[in-house]
């Protein structure tokens, strides 16, 4: 049993350890033969927080940040930065508890990723580039070949299954059966870190200007430019140093010159999605199945949420311990969540448009997130903490991301569901005694799914039931108040018992 993945960034190498953890033998194919150091994205949402840490790695991440993410924190800390929606800084996350986000950049979490793959078994093959592909009912067969060289030699491998992971122009999803459908971009954005001849030229911070947007900051030289007279020409051809320069005067309407660029990437803002996630045994996550503007930083949340979602259910299917039908719910769950993305991000767009029509909606709408039920709903939106996946039940806990619960398990010891998720297994939380019938029935039947779920008794003054069923993802799948029994819902998520 063999899944190759296509794509070899945060999220084809997250998709990658998880399918280590059920033995899976995975093979990744990146193009690069390095981490991109392109300026990327500065940061990881609530939920993508939430889920490094269940698979042990958020310290990890942490520790690779070093000294940049410190200086974000104090920067953030110092300016009293909140969380954005459009360049307005009035999302309260400390308000609400929890992690809201992790200032980290992209390469460091990146880094992590890789050495946790290669740790876990992970086949890595850098450089390789995916010709040509096509699949049958047993399985894909790929045409790859070396990235500096397409026109040269290659191989052919055979995989059971394919996830393509690897981007907004994924060569997995345009030579499959899935539709792009969306809209198109209406900005040319630069993010960039240079060196200028005047580092005060406009305030820290995001600066609305009558001809668009510039962001100065919170780092020296770290700067966003983004104007509104269409997407760019060519948005392959390196940008020079002339071409940011003429942009950020414009924009800004100052004279500031740069005098270099450290890295420099230009983007827009379409925003498309594909209409499904699976051809028959090809799947896709990440910017393959999604693209948007950079707005918010949601991207890289929302493909580890991809990620995690995915890996558990087609180890189970792959692996022969759950029906095909299993990988229907990826789709089902995942495609909402990026649709909703899409349209945040285009609202941001529309937010950000110069003129005073634009100014008074702006006005209108930091008004609105005076009150704390708006606030506490868009904080949630943009973190990723108000998903909900419908999975028929009335039960309101059903479906939602289950917190961290802190269980007590005998005396003194205490476990959080973070640590007991690290297997990657489903988990069967009783928080009363075994010795009750009830609790002695759950555990017993649980048992059937031993190699699936794993069973932790004690108590939480906090956990939203007498028992919980926790999928690999962090959801909740099932509570003791349910309108199915265990066994169904064991049945339901984790195939047929032993």
């Amino acid at each position: 049993m063999r899944i190759v993945i296509v794509g070899g960034g945060p999220v084809g190498l997250m998709a990658a350890c998880e399918l280590r953890l059920y033995g899976i033998e995975t093979v990744v194919l990146e193009r690069r033969e390095d981490i991109d150091p392109t300026i990327k994205a500065g940061g990881i949402q609530a939920r993508g927080v939430a889920a490094l840490d269940r698979r042990g790695l958020a310290e990890r991440v942490r520790k690779e940040g070093g000294d940049w993410m410190r200086n974000m924190v104090s920067l953030m800390q110092q300016h009293g930065i909140r969380g954005h929606f459009s360049g307005l800084f009035v999302l309260n996350h400390s308000a609400y508890g929890d992690e809201r986000m992790l200032p980290v950049r992209q390469q460091a979490l990146e880094a992590v990723l890789n050495e946790r793959a290669l740790e876990s078994g992970v086949e890595v093959r850098r450089g390789q580039a995916v010709r040509h592909w096509s699949q049958d009912p047993d399985g894909v067969t790929l045409t790859v070949c070396d990235a500096a060289d397409p026109d040269g030699e290659s191989y052919e491998l055979r995989a059971d299954w394919l996830i393509g992971a690897d981007g907004g122009r994924s060569a997995v999803r345009k030579g499959g059966a899935f539709a792009f459908p969306g809209t198109d971009g209406v900005i040319t954005g630069y993010q960039a870190v240079v060196d200028l001849d005047d580092p005060d030229f406009l305030p820290l911070g995001w600066n609305r200007r009558p001809n668009g947007m510039v962001v100065n900051g919170p780092t020296p030289g770290r700067i966003l430019v983004i104007g509104f007279d269409g997407p760019p020409a060519d948005r392959d051809a390196p940008v020079t140093l002339e071409e940011l320069q003429s942009a950020l005067r414009h924009i800004s309407g100052t004279e500031v010159g740069i005098r270099s660029i450290s890295t420099v990437t230009r983007f827009t803002d379409n925003a498309r999605q594909a209409d499904t996630y699976r051809d028959g045994r090809v799947l896709l996550a990440g910017d393959a199945a999604h693209v948007h503007s950079p707005f918010g930083g949601q991207g890289l949340n929302l493909g580890l949420g991809d990620a995690v979602n995915l890996g558990w259910k087609l180890a189970l299917v792959a692996g022969g311990r759950a029906p095909l039908s299993l990988l229907d719910t990826y789709t089902a769950e995942r495609h909402p969540v990026a649709a909703q993305v899409l349209d945040n991000t285009r609202a941001q767009v529309a937010l950000m448009r110069p003129g005073p029509h634009t100014d008074a909606l702006r006005g209108i709408f930091t008004r609105l997130l005076e009150h704390d039920d708006a606030n506490r709903w868009l904080t949630d939106l943009m973190g990723g903490d108000d998903v909900r996946y419908e999975l028929g039940s009335e039960v309101d806990a059903i479906g939602r991301f289950c917190p961290d619960l802190v269980l007590g398990t005998g005396g003194s010891d205490t476990a959080r569901l973070a640590e007991l998720q690290r297997s990657g297994r489903g988990q069967l939380l009783v928080l009363e005694s075994e010795e009750s019938q009830d609790a002695a029935q759950w555990i017993k039947t649980a048992s059937q799914w031993g190699d699936r779920v794993e069973v932790t008794v004690g108590t939480c003054a906090d956990a939203p039931s007498r028992a919980v069923l926790v999928r690999p993802d962090g959801f909740t799948a099932w509570t003791a108040e349910s309108e199915v029994s265990l066994e169904d819902a064991l049945g339901l998520w984790f195939g047929p018992a032993e």
